[in-house]
C-alpha cells in the first residue's frame, strides 16, 4: 500500500493548541461499523454506548516532564534535552538540540527556565531563558551516539537527591511539535490522564485525557468493568512514516505491561461475552501484543478465543489494514495526523474509506484535532 492513501486535508486552525477547561466537554464522533452511521455527541455521553459487562481498558502510564534546558559547559551554548527512554540507572536515550554542538565527553549544566517564543519563531524551535540559582548540581554527560538513524544520544545524568524530583523541579511537559506554544504549568495536570500512575511516557496517551474521575465512577456504578494496562509512549508516536510503501515501515519499540489482576478482568469479560473497549491506540497495541489463543466453554460448547496474558514485553506491533483484531472490539481515540501509523490503526478496525469519510466530516464540522482535540468512538 502507498502511504498517500492515508492522507487527508486538515486546516491548521483545527489543530487544538490548548485543552478544554472541562475534560469531558469535548465533542465525540460515534462511528457504528454495523450501520455505517456517524453521530455527533459530547464525551460526557460516552457511557450511553458502553454496556454493563463491557470492559474499558485504560493506559495508566504517566507522562514525565521530559524536556529540559541547559548550557554547554565551557561554551555557554543553549541546549535542549528531551528524554526518550531510560536505558539503565541514570543513563537515558535522549534527543539533543542543537545536536551538532555536542560530542562525546561534553557536559550540559541543567537549570530551571521560563519559556518564551521569540517573535517570528515557530515550534518546535521554542525559545527559553535560563534561570540561575539552583541549589545543587544537575548535569548531563554525553556518552556518545545511541541511535544513528534517529540521531539520539546516550546521556548519563549527575544530580543530587532523587532524579524524578529534580526532573519535576526543572523539567517541562514534552508537548507535541504541532502545539506551537511553550509548555505551561497547567500542562503538568492537563497533559496527564486522571488515572495516570506509572512514570515513563514522553507523550500522553491522549484518548484518556477526556475521562474525569466522576465519569469513571459513573462507569463503575453502571456495571462497566475497568482494567489498566501500561505502555510507555515514546517520541516515535510523532515521527512521520518516511517510506512510500506502508509495509516497509518499521515501528519503534515501546515497553508495555499487563498485571495479572487486570488480565483477569479482561479475560473474564471475554469469557462472559462482554466487549473489550480500548481507550486509545496505546492500549490497543498492548492488548493485541499480549494476546494468546485458548479454549473456553460457552453454552456447553468449546470455543477457541483469544485472551490476554499477564506480563511485560517490548512491542513493535504495527497495525494496519488488513488486520484481524484478536482482543479489541471497540476503540475510543482522538483524531490522528495524516499518513500516520495511528490513522492506519483505526482504519484497520473499521476501513480506510469510512475513516477518511469521517475525518472529512470532522473537518467540515470543525472538530478539534490531535492531542488536546476531540474524540471518536469506533464501535
Amino acid at each position: 500500500m502507498n502511504i498517500d492513501i492515508f492522507d487527508y486535508n486538515l486546516p491548521e486552525e483545527l489543530i487544538a493548541q490548548t485543552p478544554l477547561e472541562k475534560r469531558d466537554d469535548c465533542r465525540l464522533m460515534v462511528l457504528d461499523r454495523n450501520k455505517n452511521t456517524i453521530e455527533h455527541r459530547h464525551f460526557y455521553d460516552i457511557l450511553d454506548y458502553v454496556n454493563p459487562g463491557d470492559c474499558l481498558v485504560l493506559n495508566d502510564s504517566r507522562v514525565i516532564p521530559a524536556r529540559m534546558f541547559g548550557i554547554k559547559e565551557g561554551t555557554g551554548a543553549h541546549i535542549e534535552i528531551l528524554l526518550i527512554k531510560r536505558i539503565e540507572g541514570d543513563k537515558w536515550e535522549c534527543m539533543l538540540r542543537p545536536g551538532k554542538r555536542l560530542h562525546e565527553g561534553d557536559t550540559v549544566i541543567l537549570a530551571g527556565r521560563t519559556d518564551t517564543v521569540p517573535a517570528g519563531e515557530e515550534a518546535p524551535d521554542r525559545g527559553y531563558t535560563l534561570v540561575n540559582g539552583l541549589e545543587s548540581r544537575f548535569a548531563a554527560h554525553i556518552l556518545g551516539i545511541h541511535d544513528v538513524d534517529n540521531g539520539t544520544r546516550l546521556v548519563e545524568f549527575e544530580y543530587d537527591g532523587i532524579f524524578m524530583e529534580r526532573l519535576e523541579e526543572i523539567g517541562s511537559m514534552p508537548l507535541p511539535p504541532y502545539i506551537s506554544r511553550p509548555a505551561e504549568d497547567s500542562d503538568k495536570e492537563m497533559y496527564q490522564t486522571v488515572y495516570s500512575r506509572i512514570d515513563g511516557s514522553v507523550a500522553a496517551p491522549t484518548a484518556g485525557l477526556h475521562f474525569t474521575e466522576e465519569l469513571l465512577k459513573k462507569a463503575e456504578d453502571k456495571g462497566i468493568r475497568i482494567a489498566y494496562v501500561t505502555l510507555h509512549v515514546g517520541i516515535g508516536t510523532f515521527r512521520p512514516v518516511k517510506v512510500d510503501v506502508v509495509e516497509e515501515h518499521k515501528m519503534h519499540f515501546e515497553e508495555c505491561m499487563i498485571k495479572q489482576e487486570d488480565a483477569d478482568i479482561i479475560n473474564r469479560t471475554i469469557e462472559e461475552g462482554g466487549r473489550i473497549i480500548s481507550v486509545g491506540t496505546t492500549s490497543t497495541r498492548t492488548l493485541e501484543s499480549m494476546a494468546a489463543s485458548c479454549e473456553i466453554s460457552r453454552d456447553g460448547k468449546s470455543k477457541s478465543v483469544y485472551k490476554v496474558r499477564a506480563g511485560s514485553m517490548a512491542t513493535d506491533i504495527f497495525i494496519y489494514p488488513p488486520y484481524d483484531f484478536r482482543i479489541v472490539d471497540a476503540l475510543i481515540t482522538n483524531f490522528h495526523l495524516p499518513k500516520s501509523t495511528l490513522i492506519m490503526l483505526v482504519s484497520a478496525l473499521y476501513d480506510r474509506e469510512h475513516i477518511l469519510k469521517a475525518y472529512e466530516e470532522a473537518v467540515h464540522e470543525k472538530y478539534r484535532f490531535f492531542s488536546y482535540g476531540d474524540a471518536m468512538l469506533i464501535q
